[in-house]
């Protein structure tokens, strides 16, 4: 996504340039509400700006949906107060058609309660090493998970679970370590228990699998003042 925005802003004024994101995602992780923030040279209004670059993106799958003027001391990362992730899980025998790649399937049945037991665990200030990448570059693993909540919905021949999460800001790979861990819970491979006990061993190797970044989405960012408005 940064490379292409950066390649249609060169097409815009010919030179190089750099955004800022809110957040930094994985390979094959998808943005609903990716905020990124740059520099111009021209005086662009805000729609002019998002048309063009919309036209110089074309064919890729990215969009502009939204631009706004901010003061030179916003950020968009530095100024968030909340990012927010949507993770979408299918459980059936059969795989995905028309989702493949925005979604993580699981064959086994889920107990959605179980899973909701364990994530209680996991809600607040707490030391979420076992829950972050070995190549985690944060400072301290030491994160506040505000919301955690998980939501089942009838699809065609089986169920798919949403998961929601909310936090100031996240560990690389921490929302896909929560719920494949979650997961484990849900197939009754895991007690819900075991998430705890996974949480306070402080270890990464306590962690349950890793799942797809398919499912995962970056669902909005907050900020003390909504740009958008």
């Amino acid at each position: 996504m940064q490379g292409a925005i950066e390649a249609a802003l060169g097409k815009l004024e010919k030179r190089e340039h750099n955004i800022a994101a809110a957040g930094r995602t994985d390979a094959g992780v998808h943005a609903m509400a990716q905020v990124c923030h740059c520099d111009m040279d021209a005086e662009w209004t805000p729609f002019r700006l998002s048309e063009a670059l919309n036209f110089h993106l074309k064919p890729l799958p990215v969009a502009i949906v939204g631009a706004a003027r901010v003061d030179d001391d916003w950020h968009a990362r530095f100024s968030a107060l909340s990012r927010r992730y949507h993770f979408r899980m299918l459980a059936r025998r059969a795989p995905p058609t028309h989702d493949v790649g925005l979604v993580w399937h699981v064959k086994s049945p889920i107990d959605i309660e179980a899973m909701r037991a364990g994530a209680e665990y996991l809600l607040g200030h707490h030391d979420f090493t076992t829950f972050r990448s070995t190549i985690c570059q944060a400072k301290s693993p030491m994160k506040t998970l505000d919301e955690l909540t998980i939501s089942e919905h009838e699809v065609a021949a089986g169920h798919e679970y949403h998961f929601n999460l909310s936090a100031r800001s996240f560990l690389h790979n921490q929302v896909r370590s929560i719920v494949g861990t979650l997961e484990r819970v849900g197939a009754r491979s895991w007690e819900p228990a075991q998430v705890k006990a996974a949480l306070e061993a402080q270890s990464r190797a306590a962690c349950g699998p890793v799942c797809s970044p398919d499912g995962l989405y970056l669902a909005g960012v907050e900020y003390p003042e909504d740009p958008f408005a």
